[in-house]
């Protein structure tokens, strides 16, 4: 099956450095195993794995017109991402990350937000977006759910399937600020923490279905090594992680997301969509950054009858 999807939203430059333990004092040194650098966040993060997987993918968003913003669409062009769609802004940098991986593979992180601030509906190239398949919207919640529902109520009168992750942490003023783009959304692609704190409810369940009641069509919430959860009208499928040795989280959720909405697109069952989800998010966590891993979707799809799952409580 044919799927075209638009990635728009946040595009980011990541610079890994891993194993970090503790930032050095004064002007220390510490020596490390790897640095690198590659293309994230929930636009230009997700359009990686979706073209990985077999998908045609376009990006839009806005990126400088310093080197940084040369290397990400670079970068995103080896992939074989379109970024055609994305523009180019003077005066303000690239939006980037530095992420000092810890030996366990989580990391904080030091973000400039530069030029992701910058979008409006009125950049977005809404004629190419009614002649997609699918809409990801990475990050709404950096315009803001009346502008987000600008972009998505339009795509999905036109037939568009909708979808949407989140970067903010889960807070209730974040649901409300969301709140106007909610029901053009199919999909909202959130981690656990981040319904618990939007929804103050009481297990992730409930989280979930009070999204669903907000218009969302289907929540999937990544759960970290608990794998997913995804919660429509109709049912709650609890799908379990990949066991493989996790060097980097980043960009785990993005691939979850790919992996999900390719599923998806493929006319794949909401569980089998999750499955192909998982299986993107341990690909990519066994290496470094959001572009971790040659893989394709018969790899993904092998990967994921061959390896075992984690024990959940």
């Amino acid at each position: 099956m044919t799927q075209t999807v638009v990635t728009l939203g946040a595009h980011v430059f990541d610079v890994q450095v891993r194993p970090v333990k503790a930032i050095p004092d004064g002007q220390g040194a510490t020596l490390v195993e790897q640095i690198r650098f590659g293309p994230a966040g929930t636009a230009a993060g997700t359009a990686v794995t979706l073209a990985k997987l077999g998908a045609t993918v376009r990006t839009a968003g806005a990126v400088g017109t310093d080197p940084v913003g040369d290397l990400l669409l670079a970068m995103l062009a080896r992939h074989g991402v379109d970024t055609s769609l994305v523009l180019r802004r003077e005066g303000v940098q690239t939006s980037a990350s530095v992420l000092p991986i810890r030996p366990d593979g989580s990391r904080p992180a030091f973000h400039v937000p530069g030029a992701n601030l910058t979008y409006e509906p009125s950049d977005a190239p809404h004629e190419e977006i009614a002649r997609a398949t699918h809409l990801h919207l990475g990050g709404p919640e950096l315009m803001g759910g009346e502008k987000a529902a600008k972009i998505l109520a339009p795509a999905r009168a036109a037939g568009v399937v909708t979808s949407a992750d989140l970067l903010a942490p889960g807070d209730p003023g974040v649901l409300a600020w969301l709140a106007p783009a909610l029901s053009s959304l199919d999909y909202l692609l959130p981690n656990e923490e981040q319904v618990l704190g939007l929804t103050n409810a009481a297990t992730l369940e409930d989280g979930a279905r009070a999204l669903l009641a907000r218009g969302v069509g289907c929540v999937a919430v990544t759960r970290e090594a608990r794998g997913a959860l995804v919660v429509t009208a109709e049912e709650t499928i609890a799908v379990p992680a990949f066991a493989v040795p996790v060097l980097d989280t980043t960009g785990c959720g993005d691939a979850f997301s790919a992996g999900f909405l390719r599923g998806i697109g493929l006319g794949r069952p909401p569980r089998e969509a999750a499955v192909l989800g998982c299986a993107a998010a341990g690909l990519v966590a066994q290496g470094l950054g959001s572009d971790h891993g040659e893989f394709d979707l018969a790899a993904a799809d092998a990967f994921a009858a061959a390896t075992p799952v984690l024990e959940t409580a």
